[in-house]
């Protein structure tokens, strides 16, 4: 009894009130949970964590690691990492081969280009993986208070926490583990947690403990303190927690509500005790992390069955070399006396022709090698390397309020930003910045709030930019004479933006109407109405004042933003909530502009919270006048169901306003009041003090019906609109990106209205479209918790959606498909989950509600194998790693939200640096293969980056495989008509030059500068980034058409060169050419052909271009000249070649003009014939630009523009169209109902 006292004077002694009208007791009369069977083997020590440092109850250590390597590892799996590249595995067998006598080449010419780029390759990887491990190294040095003995308190570093410890975490901190809630600073026990990092939802959360342990809230309180804690096992579930406390000989039960979960925040609390239950890797928040992946694009994918062809065209002529030369071995080299056969070697032995047809396999593999371009790969590393710093100096994607760039993390993947089919987005600070505005109203009928929303003023921009497409909206000229732009039914943009005067931002307010400002709204007609509309957002709802010190103005910790909304336009209208006690709250009401305002106190008699189930809050009140007052707020279909007839004055005019705020994109509640006679609540609250004393399986349906009883007969007062304020030029980049054919989902833990109303303000959802909710039956409706009969709901669900879908012809019909976690988990089980991606791919948009961080990842993982195409995760959130490491491209935000940065002093030590900052959300970035500062920066990142990148990384690879077989097959041709000797017609330097200088240069130039089109004209025509996603530059028939090319220029230059050379003088005396002679001319004909192909490949030319690919050209006769001038020791064969053999001889000149023509012919040819009969979209829209039509002819510019857009069915261009069609609807019928209407003759 002692103990309960205590309990109930410090309760008693509150200032708080702590809204939990529907808590439970938490004394000795609630069950136990029953903890048999597997899945429940924990049990924690509390206090004695030296019990878990051996033995069956050792478990792990509160460090992290989220590296792909440690030292131990670093080296074969990074060895493995570069050779699961099969040009490698080739490149180092040669390289082995090389150093037997059989080889044609050096070793060190094969050994050395190998090291380097395995070598290059393996630094990049670990400079990346040492990030990570820094990262984690902060982490893991935070410092946290922890229980030693005898109720005293020392600092720990996170890494050290064991299972067990009784930890202090102060405000502002993160929890370090995963904690069982003893008590805080406050007198019942409760604490406001934020959980933006698990979730992504920045409202803060009621965490309360036992009431049982209410009373350990100071450090000496822990002396003597013991118990233990039965609970589940590590798991990833965030919302759910199964366990038991037993303390002083009694059994508690534990649910979610007393877990703390590591790297939530402690919020507007100034301290709380917890005993450390999960600890690292097992906390729930890493076990819904996932492993770092090894990405690689696809193009890389693909280049290796490009370089098992090749492999098989090289094992091909190399067995075919082999073979005749074993064949001439031993029938031929007898009568070969200069070869002295008798005394040859094993590869020339007539006697064993077997043998040395396989020494010459050895050599062919060797000499054949450059088949396999090994440059390839460093080419590609270079280029992208580059591509990767034009995308970090970009200044069109700089964000100069926080001066971060867009940050390339990692340059593998550049080309896999053209290819993107689906976004998955997070929602919280990726798509929204944290920021509710109250921005309209409407009270008594009346619609106040003059400021447009985003979407209103994006879709008048995009009408006002877009004149000319009017035409391909009417049929008609007769409907263009009746309906014209400045007719679309939007409301007028009244905004201060442009004002000369510019008033001071409020944040949360950008409300705009004088009639309601400075207590002119006593001078409305409905003023009674208008003062208990005010009252009612200054006291419905849960939220604490706080004082800012340095500004004197009062702000306001909500557990949801819209509340903070509220509360700021009800102060700005004259109705400041000021403070709150266990029992009241108090409103400074300024009802004259000339008088100062009273504080008048509303005693809370009741509150019934909002939950996703309600969609409404209601409290009662007591006002000074002792008037009962029932004050609701609530979505707009809940509140109407529950009017009174004649509280339905202004239904009409409310709905009215409340669908126009709707297609505003903007969030909407019903506020409505009920005045309470005495008699009626006293005996209502019995009943309901009753129902809350009932520990009974029931007792939450008593409950509901009680406050269904209460919450009817309402009196409609009017509506707010906010605006969950989107991220500058959101809606434009979504809209962007689905013109350009992209598909976007939303993955965030927000509840679904949420979620909902936030797809309607960035235009993933419109009026009119068809929304498909996906939801599970309450579990405590089926009888023994049937999980076949839910998943067999779930699935006849999917199927009646899917049906709809495909009867559905309406081709303008758009389809949303919404779904909520706990529904989520059973669609991503194994038999479920292609049923949902196929309805799900269907939609136009998806929007999943309540997720946890691996059902982010799962669904990301789902797409990207279900659909086999590219995916791209976005999010700025701890939440949003495991989404971000599983999609093909992982994008981290890292702006001002998603770069909530403070100091550690914890790791001054361990560096000895002075000050580190660590972002909450450097996670996600640092998880992240790119960063840009906001959302809206990822349309030019793929629109324009991501097509460029993929085009020059496709035509480069083309190009290598192109040159490299011109090259290559010449050599084979030489061999052929040498009898397979293995002399190759070239000298050694020509050939280590080929790929190093000669040709290097201008293919990186390629992969680096080049465009089709420039980013605006990108932007312009969005469709062309669907060449990306569709490969239609590195396709099977672009790839052996490139092989073709170059067996046709392989042929030409060899034949050709033989022909010219072969039997005639081609010099005036009379000599003929010897093998350096003909050899060196081929390989100026090799020179000058490729390099005039990648002229004739490129669209877009600088001075840097021109001067590579000339100065490649010209380096040739530099080398020439210099090498023929040194000694013949050195130069041996190609001794003064060009100004003694070739120069002199006009042959050389006429056979290299000749040969590089003929090469170069037929690509010409084809692309003029492509451009004339069948032209892509780059080729028109550059055929447009060189004859200056786009300024010429302005009209067919808009009517090109308005062609490149992929149709699409969400964004503001859909949302307009979809408006003209609805127009255009109503005039047809119009106009069908004139002749009806005229009078009869």
């Amino acid at each position: 009894m002692g103990l309960r006292n205590k309990l109930k004077a410090r309760i008693k002694r509150s200032h708080l009130y702590t809204f939990a009208c529907l808590r439970r007791s938490g004394t000795t009369h609630d069950r136990p949970h029953s903890l048999e069977g597997p899945g429940f083997s924990r049990i924690v020590h509390c206090n004695q964590s030296h019990l878990h440092e051996k033995g069956p109850l050792f478990y792990c250590q509160n460090d992290i690691s989220t590296t792909k390597y440690n030292i131990g590892t670093f080296l074969p799996k990074a060895l493995f990492e570069q050779f699961r590249r099969v040009a490698n595995i080739y490149f180092l067998v040669a390289a082995c081969l090389s150093a037997s006598s059989l080889s044609p080449f050096s070793p060190v010419s094969m050994i050395a280009p190998l090291a380097f780029v395995v070598g290059l390759s393996m630094a990049k990887e670990a400079l990346e993986d040492w990030r990570r491990y820094r990262q984690d190294v902060i982490v893991n040095h935070r410092k946290v208070s922890v229980h030693r003995d005898n109720g005293t308190f020392d600092f720990k570093q996170w890494q050290d926490i064991k299972v067990g410890d009784v930890v202090k975490v102060d405000k502002d901190e993160f929890f370090p583990a995963d904690l069982l809630f003893l008590s805080s600073s406050y007198e019942d026990g409760i604490c406001y947690v934020e959980t933006m990092n698990l979730d992504g939802e920045t409202n803060l959360k009621v965490k309360r403990s036992l009431e049982v342990t209410m009373l350990l809230y100071t450090d000496e309180a822990f002396k003597d303190f013991t118990g233990s804690i039965r609970c589940e096992d590590p798991n990833p579930s965030l919302y759910t927690f199964v366990g038991n406390f037993e303390y002083e000989r009694e059994i508690y039960p534990l649910d979610p509500s007393q877990i703390l979960l590591r790297d939530s925040k402690l919020r507007n609390t100034d301290f709380i005790y917890g005993v450390v239950i999960f600890t690292g890797h097992e906390s729930k928040v890493m076990q819904n992390s996932t492993r770092s992946p090894s990405k690689r694009s696809k193009i890389e994918k693909q280049m290796d069955y490009i370089i098992y062809l090749l492999f098989s065209v090289l094992l091909l002529i190399s067995l075919v070399s082999s073979a005749i030369f074993a064949v001439r071995t031993r029938f031929q080299t007898t009568t070969w006396w200069y070869l002295r056969p008798k005394e040859s070697e094993v590869q020339y032995n007539p006697n064993d022709p077997a043998l040395a047809g396989l020494s010459h396999l050895v050599t062919a593999l060797i000499l054949y090698g450059y088949l396999i371009p090994i440059s390839l790969y460093v080419s590609i590393e270079v280029v992208k390397v580059l591509q990767a710093t034009l995308i970090n100096q970009d200044l069109l994607m700089y964000h100069e309020e926080t001066g971060t760039p867009a940050n390339a993390r990692t340059s593998n993947l550049n080309e896999e930003l053209g290819q993107v089919d689906t976004i998955l987005s997070d929602k919280t600070g990726t798509l929204t910045c944290n920021q509710m505005d109250f921005l309209k109203c409407s009270i008594a009928g009346a619609a106040y709030g003059l400021t447009s929303s985003e979407v209103e003023l994006a879709a008048e921009k995009h009408m006002a930019s877009n004149p000319g497409e009017e035409d391909d909206f009417f049929s008609s000229p007769k409907d263009k004479a009746h309906v014209s732009w400045e007719n679309f039914e939007l409301e007028t943009v009244v905004t201060s933006k442009g004002d000369e005067v510019q008033k001071t931002s409020i944040k949360g307010f950008s409300f705009e109407d004088n009639r309601l400002m400075n207590c002119n709204w006593l001078k409305e007609p409905n003023r009674d109405v208008l003062l208990l509309f005010f009252r009612i957002l200054a006291v419905c709802h849960t939220a604490i004042p706080e004082l800012n010190e340095e500004t004197g103005v009062l702000t306001y910790e909500a557990e949801s933003p819209d509340e903070g909304a509220f509360l700021v336009a009800a102060r700005e209208f004259g109705f400041e909530f000021s403070r709150r006690t266990q029992a009241s709250v108090f409103i400074r009401e300024k009802l004259s502009p000339s008088e100062q305002a009273v504080e008048r106190e509303y005693k809370i008699l009741n509150l019934l919270d909002f939950t996703s189930k309600r969609k409404r809050m209601t409290v009662i009140v007591r006002d000074e006048e002792g008037s009962l007052l029932l004050m609701c707020k609530g979505a707009d279909s809940i509140i109407f169901d529950r009017l009174a007839k004649n509280g339905k004055t202004y239904l009409e005019a409310t709905t009215k306003h409340l669908n126009e705020y709707g297609e505003g994109g903007l969030r909407t509640l019903a506020l409505a009041y009920r005045k309470l006679d005495e008699e009626e609540y006293n005996v209502w609250n019995n009943e309901f003090q009753k129902a809350k004393m009932n520990v009974g399986p029931d007792r939450e349906s008593v409950l509901e019906q009680l406050s269904e009883t209460m919450e009817k007969e309402l009196t409609l007062v009017g509506a707010t609109a906010v605006e969950d304020k989107l991220q500058k030029g959101v809606p434009q980049c979504i809209d962007k990106l689905a013109q350009a054919g992209l598909k976007i989902w939303v993955l965030t833990g927000d509840k679904m209205e949420t979620a909902i109303n936030i797809g309607f303000s960035c235009s993933l959802l419109r009026q009119g479209m068809k929304q498909i909710c996906i939801t599970t039956q309450d579990s405590d409706s089926i009888p023994n918790f049937d999980k076949e009969a839910i998943k067999g709901n779930i699935l006849n669900q999917i199927i009646n959606a899917s049906q709809m879908i495909n009867l559905e012809k309406d081709p303008h019909a758009a389809f949303a498909l919404i779904i909520d976690g706990k529904t989520l988990a059973y669609t991503l089980e194994d038999d479920m989950k292609h049923h949902f991606l196929g309805l799900a791919v269907d939609c136009a948009s998806v929007i999943c509600c309540r997720v946890s961080p691996k059902q982010k990842a799962l669904v990301t993982r789902l797409v990207k194998e279900g659909t086999g195409k590219t995916t791209l995760g976005i999010g700025d959130g701890a939440n949003d790693v495991g989404m971000i490491q599983e999609a093909d491209i992982g994008i981290g935000i890292s702006g001002v939200e998603g770069m909530q940065v403070f100091v550690l002093e914890a790791y001054v030590r361990f560096l000895e640096i002075v000050e580190l900052k660590l972002a909450t959300s450097f996670q996600a970035v640092m998880a992240s293969d790119f960063s840009i500062a906001q959302f809206r920066f990822l349309e030019r990142l793929l629109v324009v980056h991501g097509h460029w990148c993929y085009k020059r990384i496709a035509q480069m690879i083309c190009y290598f495989f192109y040159k490299n077989i011109a090259f290559g097959l010449t050599i084979f041709y030489f061999e052929a008509m040498t009898s397979f000797s293995g002399q190759s017609v070239y000298d050694d330097w020509y050939m280590i030059l080929f790929n190093v200088v000669l040709t290097s240069l201008p293919v990186i130039s390629l992969g680096v500068l080049e465009q089709d089109v420039s980013s605006e004209v990108c932007l312009q025509f969005p469709t062309l980034y669907q060449q990306g996603p569709k490969n239609l530059f590195f396709d099977w028939h672009r790839i052996l058409g490139w092989m073709g090319n170059g067996l046709y220029c392989s042929l030409i230059i060899f034949t050709l060169n033989i022909l010219i050379f072969y039997d005639q003088a081609f010099r005036s005396d009379g000599q003929t050419a010897d093998m350096a002679a003909v050899g060196t001319t081929m390989f100026t004909c090799i020179v000058w052909a490729v390099n005039c192909q990648i002229a004739l490949t490129m669209n877009h030319f600088t001075w840097i271009q021109l001067v590579l690919i000339s100065g490649s050209i010209a380096f040739w006769y530099i080398f020439l000249f210099i090498y023929g001038m040194l000694s013949p020791y050195y130069s041996k064969t190609a001794y003064q070649i060009l100004l003694e053999v070739l120069a002199p001889a006009p042959m050389y000149w006429m056979t290299t003009l000749l040969v590089t023509f003929s090469c170069n012919l037929p690509y010409y040819a084809h692309i003029s014939l492509q451009r004339c009969t069948s032209p892509l979209d780059h080729h028109i829209i550059q055929e447009i630009k060189h004859y200056r039509k786009d300024i010429e002819d302005q009209r067919m510019w808009r009517r090109e523009k308005s062609k490149a857009r992929q149709e699409t069915k969400i964004g503001f261009t859909a949302r307009v169209e979809a408006k003209i069609r609805q127009l255009r609807g109503k005039l047809h019928k119009k106009q069908a109902s004139l002749p009806m209407m005229s009078p009869t003759k």
